[in-house]
C-alpha cells in the first residue's frame, strides 16, 4: 500500500490488493516489523512452481543491520540505490537454476522466482507495506559479495517499508511517482488459434 493512491483502471474486476498495488519509490522512516517481513516470506514460500521445485531463494537487509543492508544496497545498479536506500529493508532473489529431483536445467526457474515474489507483494500489500521490485542489479557482484555459488543466479532486487511522500523524491523521480499507471490492452496480449490473433475471452472474434 503506498501513500498516494494509484487504484488500476481495469476493464473487468479484479481484487482490490492487485487494482490498489503499485512500485513506488519512496518509503517511510519506519521499520517493518519482524512478523510481518516474516508473513511476506512465508507467502514467497507458498507460490506454484514447476514440479514443486521451489528455486527462490532471498537475501535480505534490513537498516538495523546497516553493514548486511550495505552489502545488499550495494548489488543494485546505482540509479536504483539512490532511492532504494530510503527503504527500510532491501532485499535479492535468487534461482536455483537446477531441478533437485533430476539435475536438469529448470528453465522455468526465473518464472518460479517470480511467482513467489508476486506472492510477496500482494502479502506486503495487505499488510499495509509497499515494495518495488527491480531488474537493475549486479548479479555477478552480488555472487561475489554473498558467496552465491554456481548454479544459483541473482533475479532482482526488492525495496519493501511503508509507503513514503512522493515530495520527498527528488525533483527527477517525483513526475514518474506521480504519474498514473499504464498497461497495455488486453487483446494486444490474450491469443487463441494463431499468433496475433484476439481471443474471445477478451474480445475477439471466433
Amino acid at each position: 500500500m503506498s501513500a498516494l493512491k494509484k487504484t488500476a483502471t481495469t476493464s473487468a474486476p479484479i481484487h482490490s490488493l492487485i487494482g490498489e498495488r503499485w512500485s513506488p519509490r519512496s518509503f517511510a522512516n519506519r521499520p517493518v516489523e519482524a512478523e510481518k517481513l516474516r508473513s511476506l516470506f512465508e507467502a514467497a514460500r507458498w507460490a506454484a512452481s514447476s514440479y514443486n521445485g521451489q528455486p527462490w531463494y532471498f537475501i535480505v537487509g534490513t537498516k538495523d543491520e546497516p553493514e548486511n543492508y550495505k552489502r545488499v544496497l550495494d548489488c543494485f545498479v546505482e540509479f536504483n540505490q539512490s532511492w532504494a536506500n530510503s527503504a527500510p529493508v532491501v532485499a535479492l532473489s535468487v534461482a536455483k537454476l537446477k531441478f533437485d529431483h533430476n539435475g536438469e536445467l529448470n528453465r522455468h526457474a526465473f518464472h518460479d522466482v517470480g511467482a513467489a515474489s508476486a506472492t510477496l507483494t500482494i502479502q506486503a500489500e495487505e499488510l499495509g507495506l509497499a515494495v518495488h521490485q527491480m531488474g537493475g542489479i549486479l548479479p555477478e557482484k552480488a555472487r561475489e559479495i554473498f558467496g552465491i555459488p554456481e548454479g544459483y543466479e541473482a533475479v532482482a532486487g526488492i525495496a519493501i517499508g511503508y509507503p513514503g511522500e512522493a515530495h520527498t523524491l527528488p525533483d527527477h523521480l517525483k513526475a514518474p511517482e506521480m504519474a498514473p499507471r499504464e498497461r497495455k490492452a488486453l487483446d494486444s496480449f490474450v491469443f487463441a488459434g494463431k499468433w496475433g490473433k484476439v481471443s474471445p475471452v477478451v474480445g475477439g472474434k471466433s
